[in-house]
């Protein structure tokens, strides 16, 4: 696959603005008309949906696929400190720089020159939401899927190795109420809502501790937490936000469960849920499919899989609607959200060669 091929498609991507937020870009953006005119061109039968707000999917189909790609077009704010232009492509000692080639329009560029240098049956899906807004795109998408897919290839950056399982993420806020009072009265040992967080946070690490020690590694985290207004006032409402990172097939719904009512909290809280993403795969399923697909491809292409990653990714989405994914695109998830974002232009061709083999030998089998 020629080099120039990617990166002339990778220069277009970076080049257009989908920073999340604000996500101030529509169906007639370029990030959109651009990989649509790319793959019509290519064969595919392309469906654009435009959901508002900058929610955006574009869904291209050629062929009878087996194997169902998908990125994210959108990334995250460009921030301070660049040295190269973050909305330019710019490549340096192997490096190409700029907003979004790691992290995953490098991913997306490899998908077009693919498509354009192949005529095996293949099938892609962009989106626009996947950098904090609740991944609406790719919800709506599996929510009015027909296609049938053996395989799901979310292009998140793993060094193209194959991941076939990661951590959950589930954010938590809390409220939790009191009975304000003064300070001299004894009942404030009860009624205080800093008393009522404390005993609950004591015994949900209590909880997850007891995870760990059987061997259910849950990543636990208070980030914030307020309550009260003086020392000697009993403190009437206090308020806090977790969040947990759950290992492949456990379940965020069953852990949340358990932990609202800790500490006698279902008497005197409030929970709301601002995220909740599954783990990879999903609570009750395996990733023998997945495995399976991975060992076809390691025939045909040097492939390993990886370990498990800490990072969450959509293709839980997928996994969650019964479809076998894994995780494989160039990079490093240590080169992304980071200023002067980079990729090896090695691991571009890299991913596009895995991504051919995947459609043209291990699909067409």
């Amino acid at each position: 696959m020629s080099q120039e091929t990617i990166l002339k498609h990778l220069d277009r991507l970076v080049a257009c603005d989908s920073q999340n937020p604000p996500r101030a870009f529509d169906q007639h953006a370029e990030l959109i008309t651009y990989p649509a005119a790319v793959l019509e061109k290519a064969g595919f039968e392309v469906r654009v949906d435009d959901f508002g707000d900058g929610h955006i999917n574009l869904y291209a189909k050629r062929g009878q696929p087996k194997v169902l790609f998908n990125c994210h077009l959108d990334t995250v704010p460009i921030g301070e400190g660049w040295t190269h232009p973050p909305l330019a492509l710019t490549i340096d000692d192997n490096k190409a720089y700029g907003r979004g080639v790691c992290d995953i329009k490098g991913a997306a560029a490899a998908l077009l020159a693919l498509a354009e240098t192949s005529t095996a049956d293949m099938a892609v899906l962009l989106s626009t939401d996947e950098e904090g807004a609740g991944s609406c795109c790719v919800r709506q998408f599996l929510e009015t899927l027909t296609d049938v897919y053996e395989q799901v290839v979310v292009c998140e950056p793993t060094q193209c190795q194959a991941i076939v399982g990661h951590r959950g993420f589930l954010s938590v806020k809390g409220v939790i109420h009191g009975r304000a009072g003064h300070s001299s009265e004894f009942r404030g040992l009860e009624d205080n809502a800093n008393h009522r967080l404390a005993r609950w946070l004591s015994a949900s690490l209590t909880y997850t501790q007891a995870l760990a020690e059987a061997n259910q590694h849950t990543c636990f985290n208070v980030g914030l937490i307020s309550g009260g207004t003086k020392s000697n006032v009993i403190a009437g409402e206090a308020r806090l936000h977790y969040s947990a990172r759950l290992g492949p097939g456990q379940s965020n719904e069953a852990l949340f469960e358990t932990l609202k009512n800790l500490g006698d909290a279902h008497e005197w809280s409030e929970w709301t849920i601002p995220f909740s993403g599954s783990p990879l795969p999903a609570a009750g399923l395996d990733d023998h499919a997945s495995q399976a697909f991975c060992e076809k491809l390691a025939k045909v292409v040097d492939v390993s899989v990886g370990e498990p990653v800490g990072f969450w990714t959509e293709a839980a989405l997928f996994s969650e609607a019964g479809l076998p994914a894994l995780v494989l695109g160039p990079g490093d998830i240590a080169q992304a959200h980071t200023a002067d974002e980079w990729v090896a232009v090695s691991q571009l061709s890299r991913a596009c060669d895995v991504y051919r083999a995947m459609i043209e030998q291990v699909d067409a089998a």
